[in-house]
């Protein structure tokens, strides 16, 4: 048994343990893939990620990242909260505000000015979605085919199907069947009222429902809002910059910001706020 030091960060609340909480293990070298996801089903949160030792000379370090059920190569709130706990372990960037993180799908940029956001990866799988696993996907969330907007693959590491809806309050009315999903990782956006927008600090509403990985519901999703970024403002149908909601309709009360920059690479973000901090023993 070893003792290793050990965080775990809420991502993207509002406010303090309003987000997506994930767990940290710092200086993860000796630990094996089956102690990983061990510690991974304990945790039982959406994420557990393990920090170790970059083998690619362009990253400040690598991350393993572990769902209760699967390893995953790339996620989002995983990524900003485990970087800021490299941070606030003591970890120095080579270059400054800038971190560079190697894991399954290869190098992902950092920024850390003014918080934390990374560069949204490339698609994995993109495109149109066939008209089996669509019909598969409206009727596991208990709704028509022409309440959908438009269907896309926008897989970068989870598997997503990204559905849009005409509005954030059928969203927030989905009660999806886990298993009609047989496996599928949907997530579902929907546009706010303007006239709602700024008092909730949003522009739209987000869900993401994966019970594959053994996350029913996830409360606060980067890897999918980048996803639904790449997709729906490089076709044209979100402008460059806005927030996202997510969470409500599990009691949390997430933030995402998104926002293309000057060349068209995506930008997401959100706040890290470290809750625990001690060490664990493996």
């Amino acid at each position: 048994m070893a003792t290793y030091s050990f965080s775990q960060v809420d991502v993207f609340g509002r406010a303090p343990l309003t987000g997506n909480p994930v767990a940290v293990v710092h200086d993860a070298t000796g630990l094996d893939d089956d102690q990983m996801a061990a510690l991974a089903r304990w945790t039982n949160l959406s994420e557990t990620t393990f920090l170790l030792p970059p083998t690619d000379g362009a990253a400040d370090y690598r991350l393993r990242i572990f769902t209760p059920a699967a390893e995953l190569p790339f996620a989002g709130h995983p990524t900003l909260g485990s970087a800021h706990a490299w941070l606030a372990g003591g970890g120095a960037p080579a270059e400054q505000g800038r971190v560079v993180q190697q894991c399954g799908v290869g190098l992902v940029e950092l920024r850390a000015e003014a918080g934390l956001s990374f560069r949204a990866p490339e698609l994995l799988r993109s495109g149109p979605v066939d008209e089996e696993t669509l019909d598969r996907a409206v009727g596991s969330l208990g709704i028509e085919r022409g309440r959908v907007v438009r269907a896309s693959w926008i897989d970068n590491g989870p598997g997503w199907l990204g559905l849009q809806l005409e509005s954030a309050a059928e969203v927030l009315d989905l009660e999806p069947d886990f298993a009609r999903m047989r496996g599928l990782e949907i997530g579902v956006i929907g546009p706010h009222a303007e006239a709602d927008r700024l008092e909730l600090g949003a522009d739209h509403e987000v869900r993401a429902f994966c019970p594959g990985l053994s996350v029913p519901e996830d409360p606060v999703t980067g890897s999918l809002n980048a996803g639904f970024a790449v997709w729906l403002i490089g076709e044209g149908h979100l402008p460059g910059r806005y927030v996202a909601r997510q969470g409500t309709a599990m009691g949390r009360d997430g933030r995402v910001r998104v926002r293309a920059d000057e060349v068209g690479d995506i930008w997401v973000g959100g706040s890290c706020r470290t809750v625990v901090s001690g060490t664990i023993d493996l």
